[in-house]
């Protein structure tokens, strides 16, 4: 039976899904190389994987993550929550979750914040219509 961890992460309206098995250190995103990303996208995917590699060594997983909903920087942000969550459920090494702490909290932990609900009769949350009278 291969050794498979499933774990989920969370950032605004995107959801992602993080499956890591035993492998050569390879990350697919929806199916593509996560290389293929650009620039900044590709280093905050390299974020865990770097951390990972510095305390255990060299990567012995492959990672396949989907994401669905939300905007391009939400997915990858909700896409490396899952992916530290899964590395460090698939380690079980407490070095590794203290390192991932101390650098970058966000990593684990997801960012609850939400859009404020529109207000009754009125179009945004907050700023209300000017009157054109009085």
């Amino acid at each position: 039976m291969v050794n498979r961890i499933i774990n989920s992460g969370k950032r605004k309206r995107a959801v992602a899904r993080a499956s890591l098995e035993e492998g050569t250190g390879r990350v697919w995103l929806n199916g593509k190389d996560y290389k293929n990303l650009s620039f900044f996208d590709k280093l905050k995917i390299e974020e865990p994987l770097r951390l990972a590699e510095s305390v255990l060594g060299k990567l012995n997983f492959d990672a396949r993550i989907t994401v669905k909903g939300g905007g391009e920087k939400g997915q990858i942000e909700a896409a490396r929550i899952a992916l530290t969550k899964s590395i460090l459920d698939f380690s079980k090494s407490k070095e590794l979750t203290k390192v991932v702490l101390e650098y970058d909290r966000s990593l684990i932990v997801a960012d609850v914040r939400r859009k404020e609900a529109n207000k009754p009769g009125d179009s945004k949350a907050r700023s209300r219509r000017q009157k054109s009278y009085r």
